[in-house]
């Protein structure tokens, strides 16, 4: 049976996910603050998440480290503002910075080490 978990965990969010959970839907709950929560739905959700409760969830790290970077890219994605300067692909240029300016030499601002 599919059962359907609604979270804000975005760890017990992943580990759903790594044991084959679907991520069916992503919403921004608008309160003080933004906070995302995710829909999955999947088998054996019931058991996975009395699993994670309980301390006893076990989960490959890397799969684990994949998952949270692809959810953490879809958090960044639905926060930013679609005509932010952060979400164009040149923010280096639209701030009027070389694209290079990353590199330690071209930090004026910053002291060096």
């Amino acid at each position: 049976m599919i059962t359907t978990v609604e979270t804000t965990d975005i760890f017990r969010g992943a580990f759903f996910l790594c044991h084959g959970a679907r991520l069916a839907s992503v919403r921004i709950k608008q309160d003080k603050r933004r906070i995302v929560a995710f829909l999955i739905e999947g088998e054996e959700i019931d058991r996975l998440d009395l699993d994670y409760r309980r301390g006893r969830a076990t989960v490959n790290p890397l799969l684990l480290r994949e998952t949270l970077n692809e959810l953490r890219d879809i958090i960044f994605t639905r926060l930013r503002k679609p005509n932010s300067p952060a979400t164009l692909n040149s923010y280096a240029v639209a701030k009027g910075r070389e694209s290079h300016d990353r590199e330690r030499e071209n930090r004026g601002d910053q002291e060096r080490c």
